[in-house]
């Protein structure tokens, strides 16, 4: 009812006050509400209570203007934005990553199990004969063998599905000097 009788006066005042038609109407609600908040402190000069929603309306436009000041002044104080990097040729490079990691899950899938147990252990564990053979259940003869079988079924399949540039045999593997450890150390490979 308060809302129905003096609202159209209560946003033309706050329209005069910011000059701004969506500004007017944010003040003009929150006068209401504040209004709501402070009902109990209301008290009606001459019958009307017009006079108090004005000066609710005064109020809300002068805290809505020193908060805008003070963003204001919150803003100037931040930095300038920088440029921001270009993303996509990352994004092209994980999309390229995706394909070739596919391609590779592929030909790995088509090795037996017992293939693909000895090269996770052997090449990507980083495990010599030895441990690879005692992880396996199975004597180190066996786990050389399985080794070398599982690299040539893995350069005939990786030739197959990429064409004769893929070199896998040629990434160091294998020490040729020592034959306990299937793949040496870092630094002794570079």
């Amino acid at each position: 009812m308060l809302f129905r009788e003096h609202g159209k006066a209560v946003y033309n005042h706050c329209f005069r006050l910011t000059g701004d038609w969506a500004g007017a109407e944010d003040c003009a609600s929150l006068v209401f509400l504040e209004a709501w908040r402070l009902r109990e402190k209301a008290e009606p000069s001459g019958g009307s209570l017009l006079p108090w929603l004005l000066g609710i309306s005064t109020y809300v436009v002068h805290r809505r203007r020193r908060v805008a000041r003070r963003h204001h002044a919150l803003m100037e104080r931040m930095p300038e934005p920088g440029l921001l990097p270009d993303f996509a040729d990352e994004v092209v490079g994980r999309l390229e990553d995706q394909e070739r990691i596919a391609a590779v899950r592929q030909v790995l899938d088509r090795l037996s199990r017992s293939d693909r147990e000895v090269l996770a252990l052997c090449v990507w564990g980083g495990l010599d004969y030895a441990a690879a053979a005692h992880a396996l259940g199975v004597p180190v003869g066996t786990v050389r063998s399985r080794l070398s079988r599982a690299r040539r079924r893995l350069d005939k399949l990786a030739r197959k599905n990429f064409g004769p540039t893929m070199e896998l045999a040629a990434a160091g593997w294998q020490l040729t000097d020592d034959r306990t450890d299937a793949v040496g150390p870092q630094e002794r490979n570079a």
